[in-house]
């Protein structure tokens, strides 16, 4: 049997709280989940749920059932909002009708240097970009992010719609000093690659073979003189004119598939 509370109808209920704080952000801040999506892949990762709120309209969907059987039988309670309250709890234009809050995963530690590739995003502020970074690193085989100073995110809520997911999964660490994860990376014998927008090696003919830590810099200003020269390869993106750079997560992607393609 479901297990539901009884329908909060008032903005003013401690809950309405919790959401927006979790919205704001912040490295100790809870997971929000928007969207049944987000909430069930968390489920599967084993992710802690700590509150789940849906409304009237999406209890009916019967395409949601199993969801909520699967989140009582995790002990998971579940609080039921009226439409108006799910407008101040999802941080949508468009609330999907159920949203969650989670804790957030333990630090990876040495998991995002469990196989070839680590990508380490330095100064990527739009949280869009940083989850599709996430997805594409997930889905062409890295085994972690590193989200250096400056980055969104990529456990925010906007990085983790992007992610579809994939933030849930892929080992991520945080890196203050971008050097130090350099440091690290070299240390644990990766080599380091680092995106240019010009002047650096085609992708096709730069080594991506064995264990690289690929660096993507921000929009706009992209990376450090100090970290590109300190690099061991410099790679660009051959592009047509009046093309001057590419998006970071369509950079990401490029390399990550190119290197997936030369490891096998």
């Amino acid at each position: 049997m479901l297990s539901f509370r009884v329908t909060i109808t008032s903005r003013q209920n401690p809950l309405v709280a919790q959401f927006r704080e979790a919205a704001r952000g912040g490295a100790d801040s809870p997971l929000l989940l928007d969207g049944a999506h987000l909430v069930a892949d968390a489920l599967a990762s084993k992710v802690t749920l700590t509150t789940v709120a849906v409304t009237p309209a999406a209890v009916e969907r019967t395409d949601l059932s199993p969801l909520f059987s699967d989140l009582t039988r995790s002990g998971i309670e579940i609080a039921t909002v009226s439409s108006v309250v799910m407008g101040a709890l999802s941080p949508v234009r468009t609330p999907s009708g159920i949203v969650a809050l989670a804790e957030r995963p333990r630090p990876a530690g040495d998991r995002v240097y469990a196989g070839g590739l680590v990508v380490i995003a330095v100064g990527v502020q739009d949280p869009g970009n940083v989850g599709a970074i996430v997805r594409v690193a997930e889905a062409g085989g890295a085994s972690g992010l590193v989200a250096g100073a400056g980055t969104a995110d990529p456990l925010g809520w906007k990085a983790l719609r992007g992610s579809m997911g994939s933030a849930l999964r892929l080992p991520i660490a945080f890196a203050a000093d971008v050097e130090a994860a350099v440091t690290e990376s070299r240390r644990r014998g990766f080599r380091i690659v680092a995106t240019v927008p010009r002047g650096g090696t085609s992708p096709a003919e730069a080594d991506l073979s064995g264990h690289v830590a690929l660096l993507i810099g921000g929009e706009g200003r992209g990376l450090d003189e100090a970290l590109i020269e300190a690099a061991d390869e410099r790679v660009t993106i051959p592009m047509a004119a009046p093309v001057e750079s590419l998006n970071a997560a369509v950079t990401a992607a490029l390399l990550i598939y190119e290197a997936r393609r030369q490891k096998k």
